[in-house]
């Protein structure tokens, strides 16, 4: 059995580089569908709440594949698990496409995020290849792909859905997950696992992790809040465009990704600073941005400059705190870094489904003004859950 820091030769400046593409082209399935609601909901006869499950259902799908796939990486080779995940998202990205109703759509985009699970087991791959003094600055090297990844796929998805129709780009996605899997079966060193247990033995041993590591319940709060606030906002970005009297489609609605990637671009630098300093300043600074661009965006969403200064906050704010959380998480349990992964993401994401739902329900009922509400209400939340982490604590 490989020890914990046994594999670190094998980590190559292009294999993170890597890693950080496949984590980016595979995130980019939870949300390719955002942009392209309002298409979605004219050909499928769909509006408001009914059509907010499709990004809904994504991400708790996405939950429910972390909670009951990602522990694998622990108990079993990972590469695997990646490659046999790459096949069966494409199958699912095929079912999306097929979607002849709205009911379907909905239960296939439960699959997709069920199945796109391979960045949450490429990111311990990386964390256990890299020596401890560079851990962060891998895992935000490799996260950083992943953001760009998911803001990229809404102007991805604009672009097609625009010129080709929304299905056409769930096609263009299988395809590029089935040859994903393929470069990734050649190009990933083997891993072998770390906690050779019984499947049953090994989601029991979750619930002892949770118990017993306070650091990883305050860490998953923190990315469950300012993921949610984040997903109000992308959630119910196409439904505000398309209601400005301009009536944007998915095309303009796609383009704020690329204003994102601005955000994105700190991952490295703020994986560097979590490995230097290890406090919790750096979660509040994000926090405090994140609120920032709820308070800019309700005054300037009228224009589009003002939504896209907005974007470059949010996207800012979110990565720099969940950056400064998972390398905090990965410090903890070398040999379960797979659980840790699993605990926190999937506490990350149910947040994000909770936000999805909750930004689709203000916007349906108050409008814009109800979007930054709600997305500062959880920012706010957020940082009362720090202040009462930090408080018993000295030095964060």
């Amino acid at each position: 059995m490989t020890t914990p820091d046994s594999s670190h030769t094998q980590l190559r400046a292009g294999l993170v580089w890597f890693m950080a593409a496949a984590s980016g082209a595979t995130a980019a399935n939870l949300y390719y569908n955002q942009p392209l609601l309002g298409d979605i909901g004219r050909e499928l006869a769909a509006s408001g709440g009914a059509l907010g499950l499709v990004p809904t259902l994504t991400q708790v799908g996405y939950a429910a594949g972390m909670l009951l796939i990602v522990s694998l990486g622990d108990s079993l080779e990972r590469r695997r698990v990646i490659v046999t995940m790459s096949a069966l998202v494409s199958l699912a990205l095929v079912g999306a496409a097929l979607a002849p109703t709205l009911p379907w759509l909905v239960v296939a985009s439960f699959v997709v995020g069920a199945t796109t699970v391979i960045p949450q087991l490429l990111v311990p791959f990386a964390a256990h290849l890299a020596p401890a003094a560079q851990r962060g600055r891998v895992v935000g090297t490799v996260m950083s792909g992943l953001l760009i990844g998911i803001l990229l796929s809404r102007t991805a998805a604009g672009f097609v859905g625009t010129h080709l129709g929304w299905r056409a780009m769930f096609w263009i996605a299988a395809g590029l997950m089935l040859a994903l899997g393929g470069v990734l079966r050649f190009v990933l060193p083997s891993q072998p696992p770390l906690a050779a247990m019984p499947y049953p033995e090994l989601l029991r041993s979750l619930g002892h992790l949770w118990r017993t590591e306070p650091v990883l319940r305050l860490h998953a709060l923190l990315g469950a809040l300012t993921f949610g606030a984040f997903s109000v906002f992308w959630s119910t970005l196409a439904l505000y465009l398309q209601a400005l009297p301009e009536h944007y489609g998915p095309q303009v609605a796609g383009m704020f990704g690329v204003v994102g990637v601005a955000g994105a671009l700190i991952a490295p630098l703020v994986g560097r600073y979590a490995d230097t300093r290890g406090d919790r300043r750096i979660n509040a600074l994000a926090i405090g941005v994140l609120l920032l661009s709820f308070g800019v965006m309700w005054p300037l969403g009228r224009w589009l400059w003002g939504i896209g200064l907005g974007v470059v906050l949010l996207d800012l704010g979110v990565q720099a705190n969940h950056i400064s959380n998972q390398t905090r998480v990965y410090s903890l349990r070398p040999e379960a870094r797979s659980r840790l992964n699993t605990l926190y993401m999937v506490t990350y994401f149910a947040g994000g489904a909770s936000g999805s739902w909750l930004g689709t329900t203000a916007w349906t009922r108050w409008g814009w003004t109800g979007v930054c509400a709600a997305g500062a209400l959880l920012c706010v939340l957020a940082l009362g859950a720090l202040w009462r982490g930090v408080k018993p604590a000295s030095g964060g």
